[in-house]
């Protein structure tokens, strides 16, 4: 018997999952049993991957042996650096890019693979992501890559990979918690196409690219770099207020406002929205304006809908300050993302059931052919 299911599959569950949920309600998301944001707070990028690799938080001995680990997987191999300069020159986006060089790397099927063999190809993926991105950037600006340094954080890595430079402490720890608090947050599109892919018995690197695709969509990951061009249309706070109400006037979303899950505050705004208000500066003053002033008016204008900014918003506003330019937004997104594509496509893996829905035809009525 067919059920039909809602757009979407909105509330439909499909599947259980050990990684972690989002309670949309209470405005909360959790790894495993750890409250996300205090992890953001409190605990070291390479920590909460060490979490969403065993299922645990490390020891001290345990991290210092993982951070090490993860770092001398940085490096590419020639058979993708080598190919990286053309990738940049064909024009594609970064993403897009990104999706064809790990195209290259060897991965084996999960289907008949021992899970030591499976979680070795997500730690490499997961590694060499920001490597790769990093690279093609600095390609397409007519530069040499920057190879990564074993002796720095996976934070402090990726903005020395983007810029040249050792970033500040207090840079590096600020893209470190937006790297932490974005790492997995439920069954999201993107993470929903990786598990489709694995439940094929496919290999991690196939479940990651074909992740990457539905990332890039602009209703999905690639929306910080939109938010903060919002801001930049607005230009002043006079000019708030006839700018929403012409974009609602033409049925058009506000970026950075709203989510698909959460009906109240997104908590990842709370923490990113700290985070900019620790180095005062106009920007952050004029986001916390607009964003106030946003909320009003969406509450006026679509009342019963609770829209409020997303992590999104002041996602962008903390990479501006961090100094990674916007065309890059999305990408920092995806290096902390493809860890929760790993983990979850890895526990997909342990399922030996294929993801195969099945539509209801609405066509012409089809011709029957006797026979």
């Amino acid at each position: 018997m067919l059920i039909d299911a809602p757009k979407g599959l909105k509330d439909v569950v499909v599947t259980t999952t050990l990684i972690g949920d989002v309670n949309g309600a209470a405005g909360y998301y959790h790894y495993r049993e750890h409250d996300a944001i205090e992890l953001a707070r409190t605990r070291s990028f390479e920590d909460v991957w060490f979490l969403f690799v065993e299922g645990r938080l490390p020891s001290r001995g345990e991290a210092t042996l993982f951070t090490e680990q993860t770092a001398a997987l940085r490096q590419l191999p020639a058979t993708i650096s080598d190919v990286l300069p053309a990738i940049a020159r064909s024009g594609c986006t970064a993403l897009a890019g990104l999706r064809t060089a790990l195209s290259m790397l060897p991965s084996r099927p999960m289907w008949d693979a021992p899970m030591s063999s499976r979680k070795a190809d997500a730690l490499r993926v997961s590694a060499m992501t920001p490597t790769i991105l990093a690279a093609l950037h600095r390609l397409k600006l007519g530069l040499d890559p920057v190879n990564p340094r074993v002796d720095l954080s996976t934070s402090a890595n990726w903005l020395y990979m983007l810029t040249g430079l050792e970033p500040s402490t207090w840079t590096s720890r600020a893209v470190e918690q937006y790297l932490i608090a974005t790492i997995d947050h439920g069954f999201n599109a993107s993470t929903f196409t990786a598990r489709v892919v694995a439940s094929a018995g496919a290999d991690v690197v196939s479940a990651v690219t074909a992740a990457i695709g539905t990332f890039s969509g602009p209703l999905h990951g690639g929306a910080p770099d939109r938010a903060l061009e919002a801001l930049d249309l607005i230009g002043t706070p006079d000019n708030i207020d006839g700018w929403v109400r012409e974009r609602i006037q033409q049925g058009e979303r506000i970026m950075g406002f709203g989510h698909a899950v959460y009906k109240t505050e997104d908590p990842r705004a709370r923490l990113l929205k700290g985070i900019a208000q620790e180095r005062p500066n106009p920007l952050t003053d004029f986001a916390v304006t607009v964003e106030r002033r946003v909320t009003e008016l969406l509450a006026e204008l679509k009342p019963g809908r609770q829209l409020y900014a997303n992590v999104e918003f002041y996602a962008g506003v903390v990479m501006e300050l961090c100094g990674i330019p916007r065309e890059m937004f999305t990408p920092t997104f995806a290096c902390s993302r493809v860890i929760g594509w790993c983990a979850n496509a890895l526990e997909q893996s342990e399922d030996t059931k294929i993801i195969r829905p099945v539509a209801r035809y609405t066509g012409p009525v089809p011709k029957m052919i006797k026979h």
